[in-house]
């Protein structure tokens, strides 16, 4: 049985990488060539976003409960 620093290493190489390949997916969503979107939009898709971040940063440093994801445009 791993230990909880192995699991640790082991689940943080596998969703980092994968946040971060999904971050670049919402990026996408800037090419104007393909989409159209408001400011307003753009504005609440980076809200909810640094919201998260926000969140995450405290969990790490106080273990803040986890919360549910919402969003909608």
């Amino acid at each position: 049985m791993k230990d909880k620093r192995e699991r640790f290493v082991a689940l943080a190489e596998k969703r980092v990488p994968r946040a971060i390949h999904e971050l670049r997916l919402i990026g996408n969503l800037a090419n104007t060539h393909n989409y159209t979107y408001s400011q307003e939009d753009a504005q609440r898709i980076v809200s909810t976003l640094e919201q998260e971040l926000k969140l995450l940063k405290g969990r790490f440093s106080a273990g803040v409960l986890k919360s549910e994801p919402t969003f909608k445009l």
